[in-house]
């Protein structure tokens, strides 16, 4: 009888293999990594310490912000200066605090305008982008006029706007519109051109059409260039909805503004433009929670940690 084995047959385990598969059975590791009960003790501790970056992040800008106002208020409550011109922090309170409905009302005929012009935007960005990614020669012919679409002034052009389509919403969304595409477009342009070179020629392999290598190695790929484009865009929107107002319009925040303004009621003005700033910084937080949530691997590996 032959002693030799027989190849299609089962190996038959070894002892240390037995040993291994009993101390793994046992909760031990013989082969030096950590133990598997060890894992969300180690899962808690991760936790914990983004947890604590995450709440040490604020400090120093609110930190900074309390010195700044108390400078403001230590300078505006001096005798020379004229409070009609310089109101203090706690006059820009009072009248927040007293005006708080109306400057909530003005605040969502703003928000109404900015998210139907950063939507509108968004739309004619990602379209844009993407079918500048798809053709070179559209490349070619539409940069040098996105460039140059950059270079006219708003504040030139928003009133014929207001002259063409009138003091109603679609004025409004123009100049959102106009205001923000320019990032968004270039953002995701940019981030398409930036594919992977590996990934591109490992799908080309299994046979990958142009729009398969777009929905599934180009377009994931450029979502963080795409999402950085966004943030700048959002906080441009509010800027551009309320200049808007301001050059033409019976509510919102632009037109709450030119109302104090010529009533010489300057902490009205600055209580507007806090509550401005809030919405711009609000919009920013909330864009950043999204893209966290809708790239978890971007942020797992690292890569979007500052």
């Amino acid at each position: 009888m032959s002693t030799e084995l027989d190849p299609r047959a089962p190996s038959t385990p070894s002892f240390a293999t037995d040993a291994r598969r009993t101390a793994r059975r046992d909760g031990h590791d013989t082969s030096g990594a950590a133990a598997p009960t060890s894992e969300p003790r180690q899962t808690g501790l991760a936790w914990l310490r983004l947890g604590g970056r995450l709440a040490l992040r604020p400090w120093p800008a609110l930190a900074l912000g309390a010195a700044l106002l108390l400078l403001w208020q230590w300078y505006a409550s001096r005798p020379e200066v004229d409070p009609l011109l310089l109101p203090a922090p706690t006059a820009v309170w009072a009248a927040l605090v007293a005006q708080r409905g109306i400057l909530w009302h003005h605040t969502l005929v703003t928000l109404g305008e900015t998210a139907a012009g950063f939507a509108a935007a968004l739309a004619a960005g990602f379209v844009l982008g993407a079918a500048i990614d798809f053709s070179w020669w559209l490349r070619r012919a539409s940069y040098p006029l996105l460039v140059a679409s950059q270079t006219i002034p708003i504040i030139a052009l928003a009133p014929l706007l207001v002259l063409w389509f009138g003091f109603g919403l679609t004025s409004k969304v123009i100049v959102v519109l106009l205001v923000c595409f320019f990032p968004i477009t270039v953002a995701l342009s940019d981030g398409l051109r930036s594919a992977d070179p590996e990934l591109l020629k490992l799908y080309r392999s299994f046979g990958a059409g142009r729009l398969r290598l777009f929905w599934s190695v180009r377009l994931p790929g450029a979502l963080p260039a795409l999402f950085s484009g966004i943030r700048i865009a959002i906080t441009y929107s509010i800027i551009g909805a309320i200049f808007s107002e301001y050059v033409g319009a019976s509510e919102g925040l632009g037109y709450y503004i030119e109302l104090k303004q010529h009533t010489f009621a300057t902490a009205g003005v600055i209580a507007a433009i806090v509550v401005t700033a809030l919405l711009s910084v609000a919009l920013f937080l909330l864009t950043a929670l999204v893209e966290r949530l809708a790239l978890p691997w971007y942020f797992a590996a690292g890569r979007g940690e500052h």
